[in-house]
C-alpha cells in the first residue's frame, strides 16, 4: 500500500492576513489552502501571492500538507500566480473551477514551464456541472493531478439548488465526483460548511461526508478543525477490530474459509483494513490525532 497521506481537515488562510498565516503554524489542521482568490481583495492580490509563496517554502508548517490557491484560468492575476507558486514548491496547487482535461493539461504545462518540482502536485477544484459531468476526464487527465476538492458553494448556485441539511439537492454531484476520484486513484476533500456557529450541522456533514467515502473536508475557520480530524479518523474500535481482523486472517492461511467475529473474512476485508491501520498511523505520525 502506497503511503498515506492525512487530509481530514484542510483549512483555507487568507493570504493577505499576516497574522493568520503565523496562526496557521500552530493549528491542528492537516493541510493548508493558502488562499490568492476568494478571500484577497483585488488590490491585495500581489501582496499576498508574495505572502503565500514565501510561507509556503518556509518549511515552519511542519508536518501539514501546505498548497496555494491560486486565481482561475482566465483571470488577470493566474499567470503570475502559476508562476509564484511553482517556484514555491507548496505539495499542491488548487485551481479554482477546473472544467475539462484540457484545463488540467495547460495547467500542468504551465506549472511545468514555471519550475514546479515533482512533488508540486495540482488539486483540481470540482464546482460547476461541466466539471461533474467531465470528472473522470478531468481526473485521468495527468499524473500530476493529486486530489479533487469539491467547491460545494459554486456548485449549488450554479445548479440553481439550495443549501439544505443533508445535502440531497447536490449529491448525486457529491457521489460522481468521488466515484472518477476513486477510479482516477486521487484524494477527494469534501467543501466547506458555511455557518461556523452550528457545530451540530458541521459534525453531521463532517459524519455524512465519512460515510460517503470522501478523505476529509475543508474547512473556513480554525474551530472546525477538531470536528473534522476527530469524524474522518478510524475510531479506536475500528482500530482494534482491522488489527484482529488481519490477525485472523494471517493465522488463517492455508486453512481455507477464515472467520473473524462470526463473520467470514475475504482478501477484500483485509484490504481495507490495511487501509485503516494506514490512516492510523499516518495521523499519529502527523501528531495531531
Amino acid at each position: 500500500m502506497t503511503e498515506f497521506t492525512p487530509l481530514r481537515s484542510v483549512l483555507y488562510m487568507p493570504s493577505s492576513n499576516e497574522r493568520a498565516l503565523e496562526k496557521a503554524k500552530n493549528i491542528a489542521c492537516d493541510g493548508l489552502i493558502l488562499d490568492l482568490e476568494d478571500a484577497v481583495a483585488p488590490d491585495a492580490k500581489p501582496a499576498a501571492r508574495e505572502a503565500a509563496a514565501a510561507a509556503a517554502a518556509s518549511g515552519d508548517y511542519g508536518r501539514r500538507t501546505v498548497t496555494i490557491r491560486v486565481n482561475g484560468l482566465g483571470t488577470e492575476w493566474h499567470d503570475d500566480d502559476i508562476v509564484a507558486a511553482s517556484q514555491a514548491g507548496p505539495a499542491a496547487i488548487v485551481v479554482p473551477k477546473v472544467d475539462s482535461a484540457d484545463d488540467v493539461a495547460r495547467l500542468v504545462a504551465a506549472m511545468e514551464k514555471a519550475g514546479a518540482p515533482d512533488h508540486t502536485r495540482l488539486w483540481a477544484m470540482v464546482e460547476t456541472p461541466v466539471a461533474i459531468l467531465s470528472a473522470l476526464e478531468i481526473a485521468r487527465a495527468s499524473q500530476r493531478l493529486g486530489a479533487f476538492v469539491l467547491g460545494t458553494n459554486d456548485l449549488v448556485k450554479e445548479l440553481y439548488a439550495e443549501h439544505v441539511p443533508g445535502r440531497a439537492p447536490v449529491l448525486p454531484s457529491l457521489h460522481t465526483a468521488l466515484l472518477a476520484g476513486r477510479a482516477a486513484g486521487i484524494a477527494v476533500i469534501d467543501g466547506v460548511y458555511n455557518d461556523v456557529k452550528d457545530t451540530e450541522g458541521f459534525l453531521a456533514e463532517c459524519e455524512q461526508g465519512r460515510q460517503m467515502g470522501f478523505d476529509g473536508k475543508t474547512l473556513i475557520h480554525p474551530g472546525q478543525v477538531e470536528g473534522a480530524n476527530r469524524a474522518f479518523a478510524p475510531s479506536e474500535q475500528a482500530v482494534d477490530d482491522a488489527r484482529g481482523l488481519i490477525a485472523a486472517w494471517e493465522d488463517g492461511k492455508g486453512a481455507g474459509v477464515v472467520t473473524w467475529n462470526g463473520r467470514m473474512v475475504e482478501n477484500l476485508h483485509v484490504e481495507s483494513a490495511r487501509r485503516t491501520l494506514a490512516i492510523d498511523e499516518a495521523i499519529r505520525a502527523l501528531g495531531t490525532a
